[in-house]
């Protein structure tokens, strides 16, 4: 089996590298079209700000190829933002996968922005989360959060109620750091892996 992590300028591929070692996959890390669209798994991870990573999507024409992939592909934090509509951050047209928009949490007493650290999940759905207990943790950093959608499959309660999973067709997402989450994330990737 052939994943690619894409290679682009938000990408926190260390972490997600050793998570796939740990795994026993193999990956290779890339941003040539003719590897991604030959993969048999993509992973789209991100750490940083939305409208600096579009502009190098846009630059290498990765907004125009990740859309159109047919295999699974699974976007995390800034990656799953960028999958989205649209992103508050910068005022940032983002791909589109997911019709819908990534939100700054607003200030409110007793909530630290960005949400960082452990927090749970639940109302979980869909392959990636079997498995999976209810209230499971997985670890976060982020201040944009998408809005629940009807592509939701997994739900986490900060300031507000947000897509912590978005699916769609063969796309998958998750705003936290699956390769970082503990258990819980090893088994969100080994379900992606069989899928």
């Amino acid at each position: 089996m052939k994943t690619v992590i894409i290679k682009y300028n938000a990408g926190n591929v260390q972490s997600v590298m050793y998570a796939l070692e740990r795994l026993g996959a193999s990956y290779l890390l890339t941003d040539d079209e003719a590897e991604i669209r030959s993969a048999d798994k993509v992973i789209f991870p991100g750490v940083g700000e939305a409208s600096t990573a579009m502009a190098y999507l846009r630059e290498r024409g990765l907004d125009q190829l990740i859309p159109s992939l047919k295999q699974p592909v699974l976007g995390t934090c800034v990656g799953m933002q960028l999958m989205c509509r649209h992103s508050e951050e910068n005022d940032t047209n983002c791909m589109g996968i997911f019709d819908i928009g990534v939100r700054r949490f607003p200030n409110e007493p007793g909530f630290k922005v960005p949400h960082t650290g452990w927090n749970n999940i639940h109302s979980l759905q869909g392959p990636l989360t079997q498995g999976l207990p209810d209230n499971a943790y997985v670890y976060f950093v982020h201040s944009f959060a998408a809005d629940i959608c009807p592509e939701t499959t997994a739900v986490c309660d900060y300031v507000r109620p947000f897509s912590a999973m978005l699916h769609r067709d063969n796309f998958y997402a998750a705003q936290f750091h699956a390769e970082i989450s503990g258990n819980v994330g090893q088994r969100i990737l080994e379900n992606f892996l069989k899928l």
